[in-house]
């Protein structure tokens, strides 16, 4: 049976960006079983997992035959075994990867470092410096992406790929602000994505457990 580790409790902010949400869709995707092996952040530093995911971060993944670590590579795996996320021929599945690499490394970065200003730094000085410079070379990178998506509905062989997994992710970590709105055709890729059935699976399912455990104890809920 397939595996993915996840966090048994996120504050509310990171509950559904957590990285295994990623596998958890391309899984979704794919029509494959899994389970779900839930830690803690007490977890997180053990030898045991360490031997697992080096970083102590989710999600590690194993399936039998392999045991791997980083959401994107894992995502990709699942999809060179998968006509759901991957095409067939070799132009096809060459542009996939290309997309899946530019959502993790040409576009990633940036909402990255802005995110960790606005979510964990905005009362420093030096973030409200930075910020505005940020801001602008993001807003550059969005510009240039949906010029790139133009008026297809997905990034590669307009059809929806493991590519449109990891850069709905990647676009969905700016949803604490409404810079999106000013791309209207992003905003609509994402939520065409987001409206995906194989999505709303993975979302309620990384949510679960995060909802149990705010039941069990409503100061969590607060944050």
């Amino acid at each position: 049976m397939i595996q993915v580790t996840a966090f048994k409790w996120v504050p509310p902010f990171a509950q559904g960006s957590v990285r295994d949400i990623r596998v958890r869709w391309a899984l979704e995707e794919a029509g494959l079983g899994y389970d779900d092996h839930l830690i803690g952040f007490e977890d997180q530093a053990t030898p045991a997992y360490r031997a697992r995911q080096p970083f102590g971060q989710v999600p590690a993944f194993s399936d039998g035959k392999v045991e791997m670590f980083e959401s994107g590579a894992i995502v990709l795996y699942i999809a060179q075994n998968s006509d759901q996320l991957m095409p067939a021929d070799e132009a096809g599945r060459a542009m996939v990867m290309t997309w899946l690499f530019a959502a993790m490394n040409s576009v990633e970065p940036y909402v990255a470092e802005l995110a960790t200003i606005d979510l964990f730094n905005a009362d420093k000085g030096w973030a409200k410096e930075r910020r505005p410079e940020v801001e602008a070379m993001l807003r550059k990178r969005l510009a240039d992406l949906q010029t790139a998506l133009g008026d297809r509905r997905w990034f590669a062989c307009n059809r929806f790929s493991a590519a449109d997994i990891l850069m709905t992710h990647v676009l969905r970590d700016l949803r604490h602000t409404d810079i999106l709105a000013d791309y209207p055709a992003l905003a609509d890729y994402v939520a065409r994505a987001e409206a995906r059935p194989a999505f709303q699976r993975a979302l309620e399912d990384q949510l679960k457990p995060f909802k149990a455990a705010e039941a069990a104890r409503p100061e969590l809920a607060a944050g």
